[in-house]
């Protein structure tokens, strides 16, 4: 695939370091993009961005912007929000893991946004690529943390996008379901049932965001099927509770069936 806008485009990923962060950029530079891989783990990154011949930005993903547009020549084109956690458990999850979900999850994306929009708004122009999740637009059984912060993570990619997208800003919510990375490996019982199988490779969720940037789409979904999810979330929520319900009672089930294996906050 070609897609004009990317070549030449100066391109931040973080969370780079494996999984779709590492797919999203090799597919960038793939298209001719200038990339700057982030992740905490500077290994990593190194290691992705040396294949690909990129420039690298290791550590927090919250504060990056300053290194990147200086790694990159002095500006940034594309950020892509792509760092997660993914925090299990429920109001029992202490303090700690839910202030974690949402420092990386909403806060590192509205921190990025704060120091990119006001040169993104003086040259008419950027790219902002949030890495949501279904769980977004959905739900995640077996975690709380997860799915509140990701649905907040989609309502601040919507207000960027009602806000800005006259001045030139625009904005992709990328919502896949299981996806076969590290994250899904630790899901336990709750990913295996819900994930698990209909999982897609990173590379896969790549291809789709190239074509939702192309296409200039606002909702990303590497599985096409959660359209129908949510659609059918918002017009029959009772009879999509009781559906997600029934899963929940399966989700107990196998865990009480691998006492130990359950998932952690």
């Amino acid at each position: 695939m070609v897609v004009e806008a990317l070549r030449g485009a100066r391109v931040v990923v973080t969370g780079a370091g494996g999984g779709i962060g590492a797919a999203l950029a090799r597919a960038f530079a793939a298209e001719g993009a200038r990339v700057a891989v982030n992740d905490l783990d500077a290994d990593a990154a190194r290691a992705v961005a040396g294949e690909i011949g990129a420039a690298v930005v290791a550590g927090d993903a919250s504060g990056i912007v300053p290194a990147a547009r200086t790694a990159l020549g002095g500006g940034v084109d594309v950020f892509c929000a792509n760092a997660g956690v993914a925090t299990g458990g429920g109001p029992e999850a202490d303090d700690a893991a839910w202030e974690l979900a949402w420092d990386v999850n909403v806060m590192s994306h509205v921190r990025a946004a704060r120091a990119l929009l006001p040169e993104w708004l003086e040259r008419g122009g950027g790219r902002f690529v949030s890495t949501v999740s279904a769980a977004g637009l959905l739900t995640m059984i077996g975690a709380a943390p997860y799915s509140v912060t990701k649905h907040g993570a989609l309502a601040f990619a919507e207000w960027l996008s009602l806000t800005y997208r006259h001045r030139g800003v625009r904005v992709h919510a990328v919502c896949p379901q299981g996806v076969r990375t590290a994250m899904l490996d630790a899901a336990g019982p709750a990913g295996e049932l819900v994930l698990a199988p209909t999982a897609i490779e990173p590379e896969d969720v790549a291809r789709a965001v190239l074509a939702g940037i192309a296409e200039e789409r606002f909702l990303i979904l590497p599985h096409p099927e959660v359209a129908g999810y949510h659609a059918a979330r918002a017009a029959e929520p009772e009879r999509w509770l009781r559906g997600m319900n029934r899963l929940q009672r399966e989700y107990e089930a196998a865990t009480a069936a691998r006492p130990g294996k359950e998932r952690k906050a």
